[in-house]
C-alpha cells in the first residue's frame, strides 16, 4: 500500500476515509526536522550550509513512516499546499533519505489539495508532481534569516537590556508600529470644537434631525465653533430664525459585497466581529480545514473556483431566490505577489451547508464558519440599491443653513446575508428621513432634545450656573429655550491603539510578513511581555518601549518598514525562481554582523545614555512650573536617568540607594509613578507601584528597617473598589490600609484574632492553641475589616468551625434538600462561596440573581442543572469519558521531564524564528 503522510492526525483520518484501505495514511504531526538552537546551525563562512536535527518528538512518527515504507515502496507526500507545507514534505524526504528508508527505487511524489474533499483529494492522487525546489529554497532563506537575526540579535539584547528577552525579524517590525502608536497618543493634543444639531419637524408632524453646516452666511469649517461662548451664539442665532427646505436630493447608488477571505482579512474580521485573536482564529480555521469543511486557510488569494462560483449561485437562488443572484458571475482579482501564496480564497467546501447543518460543538468553529459561509454567499450576490437623501436647509435671510441626511435601502442584496464590519464606525447617512419636499417650512420640533443635552452635561465636569437667558448650559453642552436646539462640545481624538484586526491590516498594508505569519508574530510580542492586551487593544509594555527604542537606535536599517517589506519582495522572488536564495543571504549577512559586532563592543551605561537621549522628549516633558524636568522631585538634588531591570525600564534618581524615587517611562503623572500623600507621625507616606500592582508604604527602607510597612491597593475581580484607585489615594486612607493587618482581639479561648485583606477580599484569621493551621473567614463588605468587633468575629469563627465548608475539606452547608434525581441522586441546594447553588452527584448549577434558595422546587433545580450539562456537553457520559485522560497526562508529564534536558542559554534564539518569520 502507498503510504500517504499528512501534517495531523486529525487530516489523516479525513483522508483516510476518501482514500480506503488501499494507503496507509500517516501524519508527521508537523515540522519533523529544524535547526539546533547552538551556534552553528547556519554555518555563515561556508556558504550558509544548515544543520538540521530531528526533534525528539518526531522521532517517532519518522520512524513510523519508515517501518511503513518496508512494506511498500511508495512514498506519497500530500502536506500543505504551501511555503511551510513543501518544507515539511522536503525535510520528510531528506530524514527518510538519510535513513536509508528511501531507497534509488522508492516512488516518492508531492501532491497538494485546496480542500479536503473526495473530489480534491482523488483529483490529486491522479496529478502528483516534484517537490517544488523554488518553494524550498525560500523556506530555507527565511528560516536562515530567522535564526541568523534571533540567534545574533537576541544575546546582544539580553546583555545590554537585562530584562529584554527576544528580537526577530517580523516580531521587532511589528512591535515597533505599536509602540509609535503609543508615542503619538502621548504626544497627542486635544483640540476643541462645538457641533450644532436641530430638531426638526415636517409639516406633517414627522420629525429629523439637521446640524449646522452654515453660519454668518459662510460655511462651518470643523473648528469655527471652537468655544462656549461661540457655541452659545450659535445656537442663538438658529433658534431665533424661521427655516425652510432649500433643497431635496436625493441620489441612487450601490453598494457591492466585499471579495472573499483570504487568511488576513478574516483574521481582521473574526477580530472585529467576535473578538477573536489571529492565533484563536487560525486554530479554529485549522480544524475547520482538516475536517473538511473550507478550504485551505493560508492564502494570499482572494479568486474562487469556476465550480464553486457556480454551487454558490445555486445555493444564492435556491435560499433567497434568483432577484439575489447577478446576471454574471462577480470575479475577483488574485492581488498576492506571489504565486506561491496565492491559492483559492478561504471558502467553505460545500456552499449548501450552513452552520447550524455542520452541528459543530466548538464555538469558535461554529461561529468562523459562519462567517466564512455567509462572506462567501454574499461575493457572489446582487449589489444593494441604496437612495441616499440629503436635505439642505436655509434661514430667510441665508445666513444660517443646516444638513439632514440619511438613506433608504430599495433592495437588500448582499446585505441579507452579511454586512463586513468596520474599524472606525460612523452614523452618517445612516438615518431615515421622513418624507421631506423643497420649499416647505423646517419648524422646530414640539420634542426636545432635553435628554440628549442631560446626557452631554453628566459628562461635564460643572453645570454653569450664569447660563444667558432662555438657555440650558453646561461645561459641555447648551440647550436652546425651545429645545429643539442643542450644542455639544467635543474635542479631537488621538489615533486608536491597535487591535489585532487593524494590526494585521496595518502589516498587509506595509508588505509586512505574509498570511502564515501574522498570528504567531503578534502572539509572540505579547508572550514575551513587550505588548499586553486590554478590552482588545493592544498597549506597549515598558519593557517593548525599550527594546524599540534600542533597535531603532543601534539596528535602525533592520526595523525599517521599507527594508522589512523589500526583504520580503526579494523572498518572494526566491519562490518563484527569480532570486538565489544563498545571494540573498550574503546580501543580508555582510551589513547585519558587522552592525552586531559594532553594537557588542558597548558598555551598558552607553546604551543607556543613548536610549535616555532618543527619550528625552518622552521622559522628561516641560514641568508647568518652568522647573528642570531631570531633577528628581523626591530629593529635590539628585537627576533623573533611564534605568533598566528584569522587568523593563524605568527612570529612576542618579543620588540611588539614598534616594528610591522611580516611575514608570510613560512619564510623570503616569499610572505607576511614585506620589507622597503625606507625612504621619514623623514618616513619609507613599503610594508606589509593585511588581503585583499599587500599594502605600510608610518610610523608606533602611539599614535597621529593611521592610518598611506597606500594604496593596484592595481589589476585587481584578478591578480596584470605589474609592481606592490609585487616583483615589489619600494620606487618609492610606494610613487606613497601613493599619492592617488589624489585631481585632483576644478570643476567649486564646490566641489573637486578625483582620486583612487577601486576594479574595477581606477575611479574619484565628488558631487555636490544639490547632494545626488558622481558622480563615471571609467578611461580606470591605469596611469590616476595619470595623469588625470580637463579639462578630467570635461568632463567625464558631460558625465557621462548625461547618467548615468545601475549603477546609468537609461538607458544604445545606441550604435546602429537594429529593432525587429522576437518574438516581440526591439533589440540594448548598452555600458557596460565590452565592447559592444546586448540587446533583458532579453538576453544580448557580442559582439566578434575586432567586431565593427557600423558593426553589425541584422542576426548576432540574432545569438548572439541564442547562448546566448542555454547557459542558452532556452529564454522567462526559464525566466518565475523563477517566482514561489520567493516563495520557502520567505519559505527557514523563516526556517532559526527558525533554527537559540541559538547554542552552542561547534556546530561546531558536524560539525567536517565530514559526518561520517572527
Amino acid at each position: 500500500m502507498p503510504v500517504v503522510v499528512v501534517e495531523s492526525p486529525a487530516k489523516a483520518k479525513t483522508i483516510n476515509k476518501y482514500l480506503g484501505s488501499d494507503y496507509t495514511v500517516l501524519a508527521s504531526y508537523g515540522h519533523v526536522r529544524d535547526l539546533p538552537a547552538k551556534d552553528g546551525s547556519v554555518d555563515t563562512d561556508h556558504d550558509f550550509e544548515m544543520t538540521w536535527e530531528i526533534a525528539n518528538d518526531s522521532r517517532k512518527h519518522v520512524a513510523a513512516i519508515a517501518e511503513a515504507l518496508k512494506n511498500d515502496n511508495s512514498l506519497i507526500l500530500a502536506t500543505d499546499p504551501d511555503r511551510e507545507g513543501e518544507a515539511i514534505s522536503w525535510h520528510l524526504r531528506e530524514a527518510l533519505t538519510k535513513r536509508r528508508s528511501i531507497k534509488k527505487d522508492t516512488a516518492v511524489s508531492r501532491v497538494t489539495f485546496n480542500a479536503i474533499t473526495k473530489s480534491a483529494v482523488t483529483e490529486a492522487m491522479q496529478n502528483p508532481r516534484e517537490i517544488d525546489a523554488p518553494l524550498v529554497e525560500a523556506y530555507l532563506a527565511r528560516r536562515a534569516l530567522d535564526y541568523l537575526v534571533g540567534f545574533n540579535l537576541s544575546p546582544v539584547l539580553w546583555r545590554k537590556l537585562p530584562g529584554a528577552r527576544s528580537a526577530g525579524r517580523v516580531q521587532s517590525v511589528c512591535l515597533r508600529l505599536i509602540v509609535e502608536r503609543e508615542m503619538e497618543i502621548e504626544a497627542f493634543r486635544p483640540r476643541e470644537y462645538w457641533q450644532i444639531k436641530a430638531l426638526l419637524s415636517t409639516p406633517r408632524g414627522q420629525e429629523y434631525e439637521a446640524r449646522l453646516t452654515v453660519l454668518g452666511g459662510k460655511k462651518l469649517d470643523r473648528f469655527d465653533i471652537g468655544n462656549a461662548t461661540q457655541a452659545e451664539l450659535a445656537v442663538q442665532a438658529v433658534a431665533s430664525r424661521k427655516l425652510k427646505i432649500d433643497s431635496v436630493e436625493a441620489r441612487p447608488s450601490t453598494r457591492n459585497p466585499s471579495a472573499p477571505f483570504m487568511t488576513s482579512t478574516l483574521q481582521q474580521e473574526a477580530s472585529r466581529k467576535f473578538g477573536m485573536g489571529a492565533r484563536a482564529c487560525m486554530n479554529a480555521a485549522q480544524r475547520l480545514y482538516e475536517a473538511g469543511h473550507i478550504t485551505y486557510m493560508r492564502t494570499d488569494g482572494i479568486d474562487m473556483a469556476p465550480e464553486a462560483i457556480t454551487a454558490c449561485r445555486d445555493a444564492i437562488a435556491d435560499r433567497y431566490g434568483k432577484e439575489y443572484v447577478p446576471g454574471s458571475p462577480r470575479i475577483y482579482k488574485n492581488k498576492a505577489k506571489n504565486a506561491q501564496e496565492a491559492h483559492e480564497c478561504i471558502r467553505p467546501t460545500d456552499m449548501t451547508k450552513d452552520a447550524a447543518s455542520l452541528k459543530l460543538r466548538e464555538d469558535d468553529q461554529r461561529k468562523l464558519y459562519d462567517l466564512i459561509w455567509k462572506r462567501t454567499l454574499a461575493c457572489q450576490m446582487e449589489a444593494a440599491r441604496l437612495e441616499r437623501t440629503t436635505v439642505e436647509i436655509l434661514s430667510e435671510d441665508r445666513q444660517v443653513g443646516l444638513r439632514a441626511t440619511g438613506q433608504v435601502v430599495l433592495f437588500d442584496g448582499f446585505l441579507k446575508v452579511y454586512e463586513e464590519g468596520r474599524d472606525d464606525v460612523s452614523d452618517d447617512d445612516e438615518n431615515r428621513l421622513p418624507q421631506i419636499m423643497e420649499g416647505e417650512p423646517a419648524a422646530f420640533a414640539k420634542a426636545t432634545l432635553q435628554a440628549q443635552y442631560d446626557k452631554a452635561a453628566d459628562r461635564a465636569e460643572d453645570v454653569v450656573e450664569d447660563a444667558p437667558a432662555g438657555m440650558q448650559k453646561s461645561s459641555a453642552a447648551v440647550l436652546s429655550e425651545n429645545g429643539a436646539v442643542l450644542a455639544t462640545q467635543s474635542h479631537t481624538q488621538p489615533p486608536p491603539r491597535y487591535t489585532e484586526a487593524t494590526l494585521v491590516k496595518r502589516m498587509e498594508e506595509l508588505g509586512i510578513g505574509r498570511p502564515s505569519t501574522y498570528a504567531s508574530v503578534i502572539t509572540t510580542i505579547q508572550d514575551r511581555e513587550y505588548v499586553r492586551k486590554e478590552q482588545n487593544r493592544l498597549f506597549p509594555e515598558d519593557k517593548g518601549r525599550i527594546v524599540t527604542i534600542f533597535l531603532l537606535n543601534f539596528f535602525r536599517k533592520y526595523v525599517g518598514y521599507e527594508f522589512t517589506a523589500e526583504l520580503e519582495n526579494e523572498l518572494d522572488e526566491v519562490s518563484a525562481g527569480e532570486m538565489d536564495y544563498k545571494s540573498l543571504l550574503a546580501k543580508f549577512w555582510r551589513d547585519f554582523s558587522a552592525a552586531i559586532g559594532e553594537t557588542s563592543e558597548l558598555r551598558i551605561s552607553e546604551v543607556l545614555d543613548v536610549l535616555d537621549e532618543a527619550l528625552a522628549p518622552q521622559l522628561y516633558p516641560p514641568r508647568e512650573d518652568g522647573s528642570d524636568p531631570r531633577i528628581c522631585p523626591k530629593c529635590g538634588q539628585g537627576r533623573l536617568h533611564l534605568k533598566t531591570s528584569r522587568t523593563g525600564g524605568f527612570v529612576g534618581c542618579g543620588n540611588y540607594p539614598e534616594c528610591t524615587y522611580t516611575r514608570p517611562i510613560a512619564g510623570e503623572g503616569a499610572d505607576g509613578e511614585e506620589r507622597l500623600l503625606g507625612n504621619h507621625e514623623g514618616d513619609e507616606v507613599w503610594l508606589k507601584a509593585g511588581r503585583f500592582g499599587p500599594y502605600v508604604q510608610r518610610g523608606e527602607p533602611t539599614p535597621e528597617n529593611k521592610k518598611p510597612p506597606r500594604a496593596s491597593l484592595p481589589k476585587k475581580g481584578g478591578a480596584f473598589l470605589p474609592g481606592w484607585s490609585p487616583d483615589d489615594m489619600t494620606l487618609e486612607k492610606a494610613v487606613t490600609l497601613l493599619t492592617l493587618p488589624r489585631v481585632v482581639g483576644m478570643h476567649p479561648e486564646g490566641g489573637e484574632v486578625k483582620s486583612n485583606l487577601g486576594r479574595f477580599g477581606p477575611f479574619i484569621m484565628h488558631q487555636l492553641p490544639d490547632e494545626e493551621k488558622p481558622v480563615y473567614v471571609n467578611l461580606k463588605e470591605f469596611q469590616e475589616v476595619f470595623e469588625i468587633g470580637m463579639n462578630h468575629a467570635v461568632e463567625l469563627l464558631a460558625e465557621k468551625r462548625a461547618n467548615p465548608g468545601r475549603g477546609r475539606g468537609g461538607a458544604a452547608k445545606t441550604l435546602k434538600d429537594l429529593g432525587e434525581h429522576p437518574d438516581g441522586g440526591k439533589i440540594a441546594v448548598y452555600e458557596g462561596r460565590y452565592g447559592p447553588y444546586v448540587k446533583w452527584e458532579k453538576v453544580n448549577a448557580t442559582l439566578p440573581k434575586d432567586t431565593e434558595p427557600a423558593d426553589v422546587t425541584l422542576e426548576a433545580a432540574l432545569a438548572l442543572i439541564a442547562e448546566k450539562q448542555a454547557k459542558k456537553g452532556g452529564g454522567k457520559k462526559t464525566a466518565a469519558k475523563k477517566a482514561p485522560a489520567k493516563t495520557a497526562a502520567k505519559k505527557t508529564t514523563a516526556k517532559k521531564t526527558t525533554t527537559k534536558k540541559a538547554a542552552p542559554k542561547k534556546a530561546a534564539a531558536k524560539k525567536d524564528s517565530d514559526a518561520g518569520d517572527a
